[in-house]
């Protein structure tokens, strides 16, 4: 697959500080890169003067005129009533109808997973898709999903999940077993509810079992404990969320108190260096893209605010998706087990 041609669809109307962002996240992403075709979906005027006023250089791209785009507070039926001319959904046809094809979008995550669906359906087999990201940990980084897809799950779903974030782990850490964990209350066999002890003994029934670690508490996701952290939906978006809120904490205070004093600031550059380490460790920036796993085509999606570095991070995981076939991985594995 590495000679032949990858298409990126890129919605550059989605999130914040649109279609800047998304430009010159191309621009990042593509500045080394042969063979990728870049299409761009959006108002074409607003996205040419962009590239005029910005001085953003690309190459190998084209232009799909948009006219209609979804709005982060559209509702589902707004969604379905506007989606035939919006740039969400012509990124999504590309996907559809075209090999070797992604498609990035910051945008409203709603109209990403209905219209993911709608374009492009279910690998056969998987019940229902899980939105699927890294999370730093001690070591390096898990996988988390779902964190969002669904508001409730079953047991069959849990184990889907887990068997799609293992066939992601191999494209990343190829050559590490993972550790594949299902988040819960407690580590005990009798804690939490029992869907998720289903989960548990459906994992074990099946070739994952080698892998699984049983359950993990959330004060371990950092850990480094486990590779997959797999949970339900509405548990996971809110973990996700309380995470980003904690980063942002712990950044923006940091910087609070090194400028606090002039000690304070000879301490900081002395520990500069390492500080700086440690921020870009906990950078959301450096982890966005997460994947829609389970729909039959690669949909990724970038945080609203993501910045143009974050940008680039999510077409470069697009990119890296497409280049591994994650949904030929996927579909082997459920059809052997």
């Amino acid at each position: 697959m590495d000679q032949k041609k990858i298409t990126i669809a890129i919605d550059a109307m989605g999130g914040d500080d649109a279609p800047y962002k998304c430009l010159k996240g191309i621009e990042i992403f593509i500045s080394n890169r042969k063979n990728i075709e870049i299409i761009i979906l959006g108002d074409e005027n607003i996205i040419n003067d962009t590239l005029v006023k910005s001085k953003i250089n690309l190459n190998n791209y084209k232009i799909i005129n948009c006219i209609n785009n979804i709005q982060n507070d559209d509702t589902a039926n707004i969604i379905l009533r506007n989606r035939k001319d919006s740039s969400i959904n012509k990124g999504l046809e590309i996907v559809k109808n075209i090999n070797n094809s992604g498609f990035v979008s910051s945008g409203n995550t709603a109209a990403i997973m209905i219209l993911s669906r709608l374009n492009l359906g279910m690998i056969e087999g998987i019940h229902r898709p899980a939105i699927c990201s890294l999370i730093p940990n001690k070591k390096n980084y898990s996988l988390m999903l779902d964190l969002g897809a669904n508001v409730s799950s079953d047991p069959q779903n849990l184990f889907q999940f887990a068997l799609m974030g293992y066939c992601y782990h191999t494209i990343f850490k190829p050559d590490l077993e993972p550790k594949i964990g299902i988040i819960n209350i407690g580590t005990e066999n009798n804690k939490g509810k029992e869907f998720l002890q289903k989960s548990a003994d459906l994992i074990k029934e099946s070739f994952l079992n080698k892998y699984f670690y049983g359950f993990l508490e959330p004060d371990k996701l950092t850990s480094g404990e486990c590779d997959i952290m797999v949970s339900d939906g509405y548990t996971g978006n809110i973990i996700l969320k309380t995470a980003e809120g904690m980063s942002k904490y712990i950044t923006g205070n940091l910087k609070h108190v090194f400028v606090k004093s002039f000690l304070n600031k000879i301490a900081y550059s002395i520990l500069e260096k390492d500080l700086k380490i440690f921020r870009d460790k906990i950078n959301p920036a450096n982890y966005d893209g997460a994947i829609l796993l389970g729909v039959n085509g690669i949909s990724i999606k970038s945080h609203g605010r993501s910045t143009p570095y974050a940008f680039s991070c999510a077409i470069e995981r697009c990119y890296e998706f497409i280049k591994n076939d994650i949904n030929y991985r996927i579909k082997n594995e459920i059809n052997n087990n």
